[in-house]
């Protein structure tokens, strides 16, 4: 089985290849050939160093082939893997550092931030998933490019439902919810409902009982966790569910955009240069290319939401929640699930069919999902609170506006590019003002002529 990695010279494609490395299952559903792609030849040369080193530890490995020709790259894979950066972290510097300049949230996905990434990205996604459909009609898209859940319902338009969109925050919350109840994460059941970086935890249920609500009751196991101590005890027993962290921008947002703007760099501005620093070191280190990313990845998690958690009080990530596996191990469940009709459930990014009430039948959502052979099928949330579908209908409309003003940059021409755009950064929640997202908009350059 061939999978094909786009961006495969980025940072975390070594947390991927570890997961192949331990794959033990049958050869017919096991990955035997990974190619990389990327647009970087001295990305992928690093990262190959890595992944070479990875390599020597184990008595068989799955053989690595790279390359910077994309139709090369997806001809003849059986699962393609996107996780590209357009415009690298430069660009995902000046997507923080512009809306931060008018007093607004500046995120890699939420908010303004988040708008102008998808801007940036949508009509390189798009083309991919053109390539994909001329060159590898067959094969499977596993999507983790940010944002994720705009992304996968713009590469939807051209593949269907062979694209799956993966996030690793909702396992990682339902897991972290199990641990703080004493009971182990694989025996639970969660009804979980949303889209990407917007969602909630509504249930954890154990041997046929909800035991969410015992959770919520205990101030002392509540606040044991990632979640618990982001939001405090009191709001989570407010809202009765666990939000996925990304939603710390929504509910303290006058406290996290202080501590961003306190902060000496942007998370954009901390990876551009810790990661220059990695990929100069490891394309020249002689056999020390491992150890240099591991050093370089526990530093990145330990500083993973470093602004949020300085805005509620200031805490240390736990030990367990610093190994970086997550959406790697959930890109080889629906390989596994897909490639052996091993039928499994999982929270991952498709199309809503009726899945949600009041969202239509192609709204990506981030929901449970029953996926085997035939794909990922969503599951019925049944109803939604209505603050929850409120904030859901509104960042919809968003992601569709950015979508739109993508399409329309080669379609209808720059004028309703930038209405469409204009239209998805007035309309975020986030953003207070249409003169300030104009004004975010005249100082991104975006949407760019394709």
């Amino acid at each position: 089985m061939r999978l094909t990695v786009l961006g495969g010279g980025g940072f975390r494609m070594p947390l991927v290849y570890r997961a192949l490395l331990e794959d033990t299952g049958d050869d017919a559903g096991r990955c035997t050939e990974l190619v990389l792609y990327d647009t970087d030849r001295h990305r992928l040369d690093a990262i190959g160093a890595v992944l070479a080193e990875q390599a020597r530890q184990h008595p068989v490995a799955v053989a690595v082939r790279a390359t910077t020709d994309l139709d090369d790259a997806l001809r003849g894979a059986d699962f393609v893997f996107s996780a590209i950066r357009v415009g690298g972290l430069e660009g995902r510097a000046r997507d923080e550092r512009i809306p931060l300049a008018e007093g607004v949230l500046g995120q890699e996905t939420v908010g303004a931030g988040g708008v102008l990434y998808g801007l940036r990205t949508l009509p390189v996604a798009t083309r991919i998933a053109e390539r994909v459909a001329a060159v590898a009609p067959d094969a499977w898209v596993i999507n983790f490019t940010n944002p994720a859940g705009m992304v996968t319902e713009a590469m939807r338009r051209v593949l269907g439902d062979r694209v799956i969109g993966i996030c690793d925050s909702p396992v990682g919350l339902c897991r972290r919810a199990a641990r703080a109840l004493g009971t182990d994460p694989d025996r639970a059941v969660y009804d979980y409902v949303g889209l990407n970086h917007l969602g909630w935890l509504r249930g954890v249920v154990v041997d046929g009982r909800d035991r969410l609500p015992e959770l919520l009751a205990d101030a002392g196991a509540l606040e044991s966790f990632e979640e618990g101590k982001l939001f405090g005890a009191d709001w989570l027993r407010t809202l009765g569910a666990l939000p996925n962290e990304y939603l710390h921008y929504y509910y303290f947002n006058r406290e996290a955009v202080a501590s961003i703007q306190q902060a000496t760099t942007t998370r954009g501005e901390f990876l551009r240069e810790q990661q220059a620093r990695f990929y100069e070191t490891a394309r020249t280190a002689d056999g020390g290319a491992l150890a240099a990313w591991e050093r370089t990845r526990l530093e990145r998690e330990t500083t993973y939401l470093a602004a949020s958690r300085e805005a509620s009080g200031g805490w240390e990530r736990d030990s367990c929640d610093l190994d970086g596996g997550g959406y790697d191990r959930i890109a080889l469940a629906i390989m596994r699930a897909i490639a052996r009709d091993e039928r499994t459930t999982l929270i991952l990014n498709v199309g809503n069919r009726t899945a949600v009430p009041g969202l239509d039948a192609d709204a990506v959502v981030e929901v449970p999902c029953l996926v085997d052979a035939g794909g990922a099928r969503p599951m019925a949330t049944g109803a939604v609170a209505p603050d929850q579908l409120g904030l859901m209908l509104s960042l919809k409309a968003v992601e569709r506006s950015t979508i739109e003003a993508a399409e329309a940059i080669t379609e209808a021409g720059p004028a309703a590019a930038r209405g469409a755009a204009l239209r998805a950064l007035a309309l975020h929640p986030l953003v207070d003002s249409v003169n300030v997202a104009s004004r975010i908009l005249d100082a991104s350059g975006l949407p760019a002529t394709a």
